[in-house]
């Protein structure tokens, strides 16, 4: 047995922990990544992420190479029943959205790993260790020890790390330790995932934009992915013999009015069941989960890999205040409270869009059908909800929702002028007129001031009928204030962070 110590231990490689893999690595915590398999798997699976996500991509410096394996999807997301008309589109689909990007990309999964992953080896902190599993785990009171074998000489170590995120998927080893349940959100649903590849100059009746085929003799999903891959994502019906299903010529024959052999070739066909459960207890300790070992969407809005995403960017600078001492340990229980119900909403609509695609009785398709047709085909807007009860203050919103990203007048976007950073942006008269006190809160957390002089900015604190607002770390907004007492106020959420400070920051803090 041998022994080593990190700040941080990261089980799993996938896109939660390779994302929150690249923030520790910013921050500068000794991390170790542990993956059981070899590789990056090898085959499709998400296809989409969103302008939010994007932006957490670029805070860890990777967006011009996450650009490169992505493509901007321009084109909205349709709902068509049977006959072909669209019943419902989704909205906010724009070149560039409130995060300074597309709102909406699509990707190919192994592309997208590959540029986490060499953004990791960037940062000498973060060491990765394929292959390795993790066996067992203890929750200590001075840390947590992970029992690991290396796979591939048999051999079994020790690690301790102060804290361990557990991003190890829907069948987490570190949920089983927490014992955490989960709650069931009313949907579970087989469906068959089938991707192709067309071929070259092939000429297809397939659409730029994505449909959802609310046909109820066969509901499906068709979507534009990038480059020539398209995927199809068709529900299983009663009496599907699932071996049959998979074949080739039974494939063919489901998506046959689109796409032919002669035109694609098949890069995989597995059979998925679509699930909608949150887990109960996402932090024990020094033991906490992120990704789908905390929570698992069906694809309709194409937000299951967005959720971890957002679980790394929200937990990755609270792991850093811990640990270097500026804030108590009582910080990382905000994570679930802020979390959860933000990735609650997402869910819930997903369950709702499923419930509208999966309608398979005839009637019911027909008065589904004949609502939406009673007007012009129904926009629905991308969810933004707030984060739950946690750090920040205030009556939402825009207090605990997500600040736009625009960009400066010196070209630079927001968050490139801001870093990884709490961000005080205000009027420069507001901003004159703080206190010494506060002024030492900023200081005592690296907050970066900025006066208010870019229009866009203006224009939202303007919109809001506010003077200053307080941005957390992860772009989401700590508080606003429109008057000097309000922004000693919102500065008090720097102050919550004050309670296991070491003695020279707390003294800063003191009024």
């Amino acid at each position: 047995m041998s022994a080593a110590d990190f700040d941080v231990a990261v089980i799993g490689y996938g896109p939660a922990g390779a994302t929150l893999a690249n923030l520790l690595g910013h921050y500068g915590l000794s991390t170790v990544v542990l993956e059981k398999d070899a590789d990056i798997y090898p085959l499709p699976r998400a296809i989409h992420f969103d302008g939010e996500v994007m932006r957490v991509f670029e805070s860890a410096g990777l967006r011009p190479a996450v650009e490169t394996v992505s493509r901007p999807g321009l084109t909205g997301m349709h709902f068509n029943n049977a006959q072909g008309e669209t019943l419902l589109i989704r909205g906010g689909t724009h070149a560039r959205g409130q995060h300074g990007c597309a709102t909406n990309h699509y990707f190919h999964q192994p592309e997208l790993e590959t540029v986490l992953r060499a953004g990791v080896q960037r940062f000498a902190n973060v060491q990765v260790r394929t292959r390795h599993e993790v066996t067992a785990i203890e929750d200590r009171e001075d840390s947590a020890s992970l029992s690991v074998k290396d796979l591939a000489t048999g051999s079994t170590s020790r690690i301790n790390a102060r804290y361990v995120v557990g991003c190890d998927g829907a069948r987490s080893l570190v949920r089983k330790e927490l014992g955490s349940p989960l709650t069931d959100l009313g949907l579970h649903q087989p469906w068959l995932v089938f991707d192709l590849r067309l071929k070259e100059g092939a000429a297809t009746r397939l659409p730029d934009h994505t449909v959802q085929h609310c046909d109820p003799v066969r509901p499906m999903t068709y979507c534009n992915v990038t480059g020539n891959r398209r995927r199809f994502e068709i529900m299983l019906m009663p009496g599907d013999d699932l071996a049959q299903l998979v074949k080739p010529e039974t494939l063919w024959q489901l998506v046959g009015r689109w796409v032919s052999p002669e035109q694609a070739d098949i890069e995989r066909a597995v059979i998925y069941t679509f699930h909608s459960v949150i887990a109960q207890g996402w932090r024990r300790g020094r033991l906490l989960l992120a990704g789908d070992a905390a929570h698992q969407t069906p694809p309709f809005l194409g937000q299951g890999m967005c959720a971890a995403v957002r679980d790394a960017s929200n937990l990755a600078w609270k792991l850093d205040a811990v640990v270097r001492g500026r804030a108590s340990d009582a910080l990382l229980d905000t994570y679930e409270t802020e979390r959860s119900p933000h990735v609650h909403a997402f869910i819930d609509l997903a369950v709702k869009l499923g419930g509208i695609i999966q309608t398979t009785d005839p009637q019911a398709a027909r008065e589904r059908d004949a609502k939406f047709k009673a007007g012009q085909p129904t926009i629905f807007e991308f969810p933004a909800p707030g984060l739950g009860a946690g750090l920040w203050h205030g009556q939402a919103p825009p207090a605990a929702q997500i600040f736009p990203q625009p960009e400066l007048a010196d070209g630079r976007l927001l968050d490139q002028a801001i870093g990884l950073n709490f961000a005080l942006i205000g009027r420069p008269d507001l901003l004159a007129q703080a206190s010494e006190t506060t002024r030492q809160r900023w200081r005592a957390h690296a907050t970066v001031v900025l006066p208010a002089t870019d229009p866009q900015i203006l224009a939202w604190l303007h919109a809001n009928q506010v003077s200053a607002v307080l941005l957390r770390p992860d772009r989401y907004i700590a508080g606003v204030a429109r008057n000097a007492a309000e922004l000693e106020q919102i500065s008090q959420c720097l102050a919550q962070l004050g309670a296991a400070h070491s003695s020279d920051v707390e003294a800063t803090l003191k009024p």
